[in-house]
């Protein structure tokens, strides 16, 4: 294992998270279940973006424990939200600029990143000139090139048609087999958990119902 998660607190008065898991050196941890069940708030956690009382350990780092929180950024996660954020007033190639000066050396070149997500023909694009799909690619770009050892991925195609989501799930297929690094994706999407993930957890009610493996992503 490559780390550890353990959230256990309140959220707001009528909510708390009560989760524990541990996290693979490599591979896709897929948290699903309703709307409202807390699987973002878990990333945000973990990002640093929201903190509750528990432990974050990543990569033999602690992140998060009774002493000690690291901010967001200082902790060295990759974030894809659901729409992309990308700097709207930047082109995607200054997008990746900016996450490249403030990233140190790390494993995620350049040119293989904009290769393998297929973005070479949108760099000189802003970000309203992209499909929703060019965006969630171009912000993919972007997370790896922050060096992360963590990948976080907020729902990533709930927001694109079906086409594009067919689409883009086949190149995420493709790239996270590629990468190797741990990847904690949220969906509430059954087919997308069973089809991305090593790991399916199963969050209700801030608390993790079920843990199912996948053996063959493995």
């Amino acid at each position: 294992m490559s780390g550890r998660i353990v959230l256990r607190g309140p959220v707001s008065r009528d909510f708390a998270l009560e989760v524990a898991f541990g996290l693979p050196e490599r591979g896709v941890t897929c948290l699903t279940g309703p709307s409202g069940s807390g699987k973002t708030t878990i990333l945000r956690a973990v990002a640093g973006l929201e903190r509750l009382p528990g432990e974050v350990r990543v990569g033999g780092e602690t992140w998060q424990d009774e002493s000690r929180f690291v901010p967001p950024h200082q902790r060295p996660v990759g974030y894809v939200f659901q729409g992309g954020s990308l700097l709207p007033h930047l082109t995607v190639r200054r997008n990746l600029a900016y996450a490249q000066r403030r990233a140190p050396d790390g494993p995620f070149d350049a040119a293989r990143v904009i290769a393998l997500t297929g973005i070479g023909p949108l760099l000189d694009r802003t970000p309203s000139r992209l499909s929703g799909g060019e965006t969630q690619r171009a912000s993919l770009a972007r997370a790896l090139l922050c060096q992360p050892r963590l990948l976080l991925m907020d729902e990533p195609l709930s927001a694109l048609d079906s086409e594009a989501r067919t689409a883009l799930l086949a190149h995420f297929e493709q790239l996270f087999a590629e990468f190797a690094l741990p990847v904690l994706y949220v969906t509430h999407d059954r087919h997308e958990a069973e089809r991305l993930g090593a790991r399916i957890l199963r969050i209700r009610d801030g608390a993790l119902a079920d843990c199912k493996m996948a053996e063959r992503r493995q």
